[in-house]
């Protein structure tokens, strides 16, 4: 496949709403000596982007007006050192802040430490769908370090990140867990996923707290996982045991809930991906996908339901943003294709 000099994009103008979204053409970047150029055939969505867009903390992440942090797509060109990747491969990859561009685009240059081979079985919408939200996922999991007979409370179960820490979870033989989804759809993706409708409760229910306690028999959980925050996360803190793990995924736990963890000398695990790129830990993405995709391969994990909202165009991004804003993805990962014949 041959590179043309210009690639599409679509780019924010402005902090604000989406109206300041726009579309433009843009030199194609030049892969160094360590990365590789890829044709992006699909992206994925994620909350970070509308808060970005919002000019909320995470802005500070930005290092492109082009949003977008994972997709998957086709090598077209590579550098003098890459070894493992060639022009053609299939390719799938949670870019972050560490590509030339965002994924809002049909191009992207980025390191290949930093990129997997998509699985075949995978189509491109499916497979944009899982890196950011499966590496996050994995952290969760691979720092919560506790025996599988734990009580394990999770808010905003139904997310991309949340579906596939289910999957992990139950995949590794916990079975005392509780989590929450806030429609009808949510809670059957979660019942697709594995568990049971005695372990979904909807987040909705006056008197959340003390119908939990109730349900549970007033025991309290070893470990919260908040993939939410707000008032959530003091219900989080409130359910937990004294010296429990609180996994903090959003950075949006509230100054209540903050204080009702120190009072309960909670243990506080900060889950960030892009701290690895931070301290420059670029290997740290490929391992992780590599044993995301070995999991998919091996059926032990199950693709995320997925939800194309179109094709690239500023009305797709600007669809795409007020649906996540508006908590209506449905237990989905919306995704954005390059073009029409694209998967």
């Amino acid at each position: 496949m041959k590179a043309q000099n210009n690639m599409q994009a679509i780019v924010l103008n402005g902090f604000g709403g989406v109206e300041n979204f726009s579309a433009t053409i843009l030199p194609i970047p030049e892969p160094n000596d360590n990365e590789v150029l890829v044709n992006i055939r699909a992206t994925a969505f994620n909350p970070i982007d509308y808060q970005m867009r919002q000019g909320a903390t995470e802005r500070k992440r930005m290092h492109s007006p082009i949003l977008g942090r994972e997709f998957s797509g086709v090598v077209i060109k590579t550098g003098k050192a890459v070894q493992h990747f060639a022009v053609g491969d299939a390719v799938m990859a949670a870019s972050g802040s560490m590509g030339s561009n965002g994924t809002y685009a049909t191009h992207i240059c980025l390191p290949a430490d930093i990129l997997v081979h998509k699985p075949q079985h995978l189509s491109f919408a499916a497979a944009a769908a899982m890196p950011t939200a499966a590496l996050t996922a994995l952290q969760c999991f691979k720092r919560l370090q506790l025996p599988t007979s734990a009580r394990i409370f999770i808010t905003g179960a139904a997310g991309g990140v949340g579906l596939v820490l289910v999957k992990l979870l139950l995949a590794a033989g916990y079975t005392q867990l509780l989590v929450t989804a806030g429609n009808e759809d949510s809670q059957q993706q979660l019942l697709l996923a594995g568990l049971t409708s005695s372990q979904i409760i909807d987040y909705h229910l006056p008197d959340l707290l003390q119908t939990i306690l109730i349900q549970q028999e007033d025991k309290l959980f070893d470990a919260c996982i908040d993939l939410v925050g707000g008032h959530l996360s003091q219900l989080c803190a409130a359910l937990l045991l004294t010296n429990g793990i609180y996994q903090d995924v959003t950075a949006l736990s509230t100054a209540a809930g903050r204080e009702t963890l120190f009072h309960k000398g909670a243990v506080i695990i900060n889950i960030s991906n892009y701290a690895y790129s931070l301290s420059g830990h670029l290997q740290y993405y490929g391992d992780g996908l590599r044993q995301i995709t070995a999991m998919l391969e091996k059926g032990i994990l199950t693709p995320s339901p997925v939800y194309v909202t179109g094709t690239l165009s500023v009305e797709t991004v600007q669809q795409s943003h007020e649906l996540l804003e508006r908590n209506q993805s449905k237990g989905r990962k919306l995704v954005m294709t390059m073009a029409p014949e694209n998967e």
